[in-house]
């Protein structure tokens, strides 16, 4: 197994924490406080990212645009590839499934585009893999949690790798619903919950996945309803669950419909805990409508309290974006350099040209691609392309804020 070693990556991460900025000139990339300059020569590669940067779910999406910018920044700085200069092309997807595919197959027939981050929605990647799967484009999603993307439908009994050019970087569904349920009904002590998703078919995996752990570890499903994307009113659903007396309330959405949803609640004196996915773990769930007491279970662990985050999020703040990372930034930026380590390992054997076999061969660079040193830690792919880092993280809202009350990794028991 290729492995990209600790001191390159340590190296690279210390350089990203020291560089606030990126000067280019003269067909060459200058390095941040240094005298020479990267060798260029051969051109420039893209790596396309994939995400919603406008609408509901932006906050998101240009976390992880600006996170890839900031890795292909930090790879110019260090002559990552050598002999090319890296370019970021981002594509806004809205969230909608055939904008991204039409970005996907823009880039699939782009020779110089070496790969892409994206999507963040699993939605949106059903619609992708099948568009570039003959042409082997790399696709690594720093937020697809779907299992099925990777295993297909039968992944919990008969698994079987869907795409062999679809990576990610996050745990899945069949592993974060079960922890949060693991915390709400053991560690909050609920025993009755209701359950309210939006209908897509990653939030009903996740509520199906979290409703089983929980009725295994003896609470009671006392109700599970559905609203729509494009709500915005909730009464008649809450309403309903209201009389339920539920104890909590566990919704597969994010947080443009989980946050009026706990504030029409609130409004209806429907005072519980509104448990979600990695969905709600964003500041505009709070903004929405989210209250003190309310949880989110999440992938990975708190990038700021990482050993190996901290390069991360100090190169982040010193670049000045306009937009935090959020929850997925730091996924997104390990994603861009597992691209940008296996590009150099392909262009080290020959310039690239974006034949079916350069982009073979990148596919199985990817694949072999493993560290403990990236941002959120390890980072690596097993047989079905899933993570191997299987950490979640457990938040509630205290004091207006998110604050980490628990991480682990989910063991079936």
């Amino acid at each position: 197994m290729r492995s990209k070693s600790t001191a390159v990556l340590s190296s690279l991460l210390a350089i990203g924490a020291a560089m606030a900025t990126s000067a280019c000139g003269g067909g060459k990339t200058e390095v941040a406080g240094g005298t020479g300059g990267c060798d260029t020569s051969k051109g420039t590669l893209v790596i396309g990212v994939i995400a919603p940067m406008s609408g509901k779910l932006s906050a998101i999406g240009l976390g992880i645009r600006n996170s890839v910018q900031l890795a292909v920044d930090q790879a110019n700085t260090t002559c990552a590839v050598k002999g090319y200069q890296l370019k970021m092309d981002a594509q806004d997807d809205e969230a909608n499934p055939d904008k991204g595919a039409a970005a996907a197959q823009r880039f699939a027939d782009d020779a110089n585009v070496v790969g892409i981050v994206g999507s963040y929605n699993s939605g949106v990647a059903r619609a992708i893999q099948p568009k570039i799967a003959s042409t082997k484009l790399v696709q690594i999603s720093p937020g697809n949690t779907d299992p099925a993307l990777t295993r297909g439908a039968e992944y919990a009994t008969a698994p079987k790798r869907q795409y062999d050019n679809y990576f990610r970087v996050v745990g899945t569904d069949d592993l974060q619903g079960p922890f949060n349920a693991r915390y709400l009904v053991g560690g909050e002590g609920m025993r009755r919950i209701a359950i309210v998703t939006d209908g897509k078919a990653v939030a009903e995996n996740m509520a199906t996945e979290f409703a089983k752990e929980a009725e295994k570890l003896g609470a009671t499903i006392v109700g599970r309803e559905k609203v729509n994307e494009n709500d915005s009113d909730f009464s008649s659903v809450l309403t309903k669950i209201k009389s339920l007396r539920p104890d909590a309330i566990f919704t597969g959405t994010d947080y443009s419909i989980g946050g009026p949803l706990a504030k029409q609640a609130k409004d209806l004196g429907l005072n519980v805990p509104m448990s979600g996915n990695d969905g709600l773990f964003d500041a505009q769930f709070i903004a929405l409508g989210g209250r003190d007491g309310d949880i989110a279970a999440s992938v990975g662990a708190p990038i700021d309290k990482l050993s190996t985050g901290a390069a991360f999020v100090e190169a982040y703040k010193k670049r000045n974006f306009a937009e935090g990372y959020g929850g997925f930034g730091a996924f997104a930026y390990d994603a861009a350099n597992v691209l940008v380590f296996s590009i150099g390992e392909v262009t080290a054997n020959g310039a690239w040209t974006g034949a079916p076999e350069q982009r073979t061969a990148l596919v199985k660079e990817v694949q072999a691609y493993s560290t403990d040193q990236g941002a959120n830690g390890v980072v690596g792919f097993d047989e079905y392309g899933d993570s191997k880092n299987k950490l979640f993280t457990v938040y509630k809202v205290t004091n207006g804020d998110w604050k980490d009350v628990e991480s682990g990794q989910f063991e079936a028991k």
